[in-house]
């Protein structure tokens, strides 16, 4: 789901830079943006910070080198505004989820499962926090928003939980923010670690039946280590 990209200081400033007649767009900031972004993501995801080459994010977005810093700043920026979009997107969806119209028990299974499909739809995603895990979280370090845009994943969790304690049905002693860490982990590492464990293990996990198994699994996992 395309969301809007939060304009930059730089791009409120003014007008984008008049460009010469080479095929690049000036006349929808907002859409060339978002546009650079998602470029963005799959260069970032597929070669990380260092592999990534503004050049070709240009070309392929009929842009220009120069327009991508006016917007952004630098390289660097870009790439922060890449992550930020990423987990923005992730939690406008978890956002919809209308978890608070279900029952405690399936609020969570649905929740769980949820998590577990859309990073295996979104490998992009998961490839993005593995670079930035390299980096040590240096760049998510910088942004003024990703520690706002994650409260509502806490909240979420934490509010199916609570009602789930208080109806009797979930244990008392689990922390929130360590119960979406678990979740986290196990949908996270579905995707991550798929290639090197089936090779490994000479297991088949892109099939239909795997896929489906190994959700129901990690769903069945999370709830029979929250329930009573």
């Amino acid at each position: 789901m395309n969301q809007t990209v939060q304009k930059p200081a730089a791009a409120r400033r003014g007008r984008p830079p008049k460009l010469a007649d080479d095929g690049t767009r000036t006349n929808d900031p907002e859409r060339t943006m978002a546009d650079i972004v998602a470029m963005a993501t799959r260069e970032f995801a597929d070669k990380g910070l260092a592999g990534a080459r503004i050049d070709e994010i240009a070309a392929a977005t009929r842009t220009s080198k120069r327009m991508i810093y006016y917007y952004f700043g630098s390289k660097e920026g870009l790439y922060v505004a890449v992550l930020e979009d990423a987990y923005r997107r992730i939690r406008h969806i978890e956002q919809g989820l209308q978890l608070d119209d279900l029952a405690p028990e399936d609020a969570l299974r649905k929740l769980v499962g949820f998590t577990v499909d859309y990073q295996r739809a979104n490998p992009d995603f998961v490839r993005l926090v593995m670079n930035e895990n390299i980096h040590r979280g240096q760049f998510l370090a910088q942004s003024k928003t990703i520690q706002q845009l994650n409260v509502p994943a806490i909240g979420a969790v934490e509010a199916v939980y609570r009602r789930g304690v208080k109806a009797g049905v979930f244990r008392k002693d689990i922390d929130p923010v360590d119960l979406h860490m678990s979740i986290s982990a196990l949908s996270f590492f579905n995707v991550s670690n798929r290639h090197t464990f089936a090779l490994i293990f000479k297991r088949e996990l892109d099939s239909p039946q795997a896929i489906v198994a190994r959700r129901d699994s990690i769903v069945e996992m999370i709830v029979r280590f929250v329930r009573k």
